[in-house]
């Protein structure tokens, strides 16, 4: 493997490429017969990424909160064009680098507003970035206490916190209790009905401390593909407010 960086973050980028590449090896996964195993089996390819850096992973998660995928992507992208900086290197000239904790800190009001996130996220993406120091630091406790340590800032639940995890630490136990399709995904593809967030965390006991891989393996195989009954989600649209 051969990797290139530019820029004053190039060292740490480079040292953190195989762990954005998926160095995980789940030695200690080892599925009993059954679905889940069966998933592992067709997807064991596939591997849990890192970043490293808690706040890049935080506040996607957090204008994620409440809302379709395709809102929180076009908010991302907006404010990224907006208060990102180029990337260095030969790349693309539409590229950006995501914002400092200090420029997030201080983005106006009317710009998340613009981007169509709701002054609840808006003030919670601020108070990460107000303690990007303290939420970093944590990278070096265990994962649960780490999840933990997160949920003291206002806005920052067990969702929110287990997505970050997930991204920044590839936290194979992380899993995302309060998601809209989760729980009824994984009780499809388990039981063949759908089950709320304690159903859902009572079929994954068994695989706990790799829970969210099991539950990750089972939506990549297929397994979780339940009956839609349901209305879509609305889109919401916060500018006009």
């Amino acid at each position: 493997m051969t990797a290139t960086a530019w820029g004053p973050g190039a060292e740490a980028a480079l040292a953190d490429v195989p762990g954005l590449l998926g160095d995980d090896d789940p030695e200690d996964f080892d599925p009993p017969p059954g679905r889940v195993h069966d998933a592992w089996r067709r997807t064991r390819s596939v591997r849990m990424t890192r970043s490293g850096n808690v706040l890049e992973a935080i506040v996607p998660a957090v204008m994620e909160q409440r809302v379709v995928t395709r809102q929180a992507h076009d908010a991302w992208r907006w404010l990224l064009r907006r208060h990102g900086e180029p990337a260095p290197g030969p790349v693309a000239d539409r590229m950006r680098v995501p914002p400092t904790a200090e420029v997030w800190a201080a983005v106006p009001v009317w710009d998340f507003h613009r981007a169509g996130i709701d002054p609840g996220r808006a003030r919670t993406v601020v108070a990460c970035a107000r303690v990007a120091a303290s939420l970093q630091r944590c990278a070096g406790l265990p994962a649960d206490d780490a999840r933990r340590r997160w949920q003291s800032v206002p806005g920052v639940g067990v969702w929110t916190a287990a997505e970050a995890a997930q991204r920044a630490f590839g936290d194979p136990d992380a899993l995302a209790v309060g998601d809209f399709h989760l729980a009824g995904q994984v009780g499809w593809a388990l039981t063949g009905e759908r089950v709320d967030d304690d159903g859902m965390l009572a079929l994954l006991e068994p695989y706990r401390g790799q829970r969210h891989r099991a539950a990750k393996h089972l939506l990549l195989a297929g397994y979780a593909r339940g009956v839609r009954r349901g209305p879509r989600v609305p889109l919401e649209d916060h500018r006009h407010r």
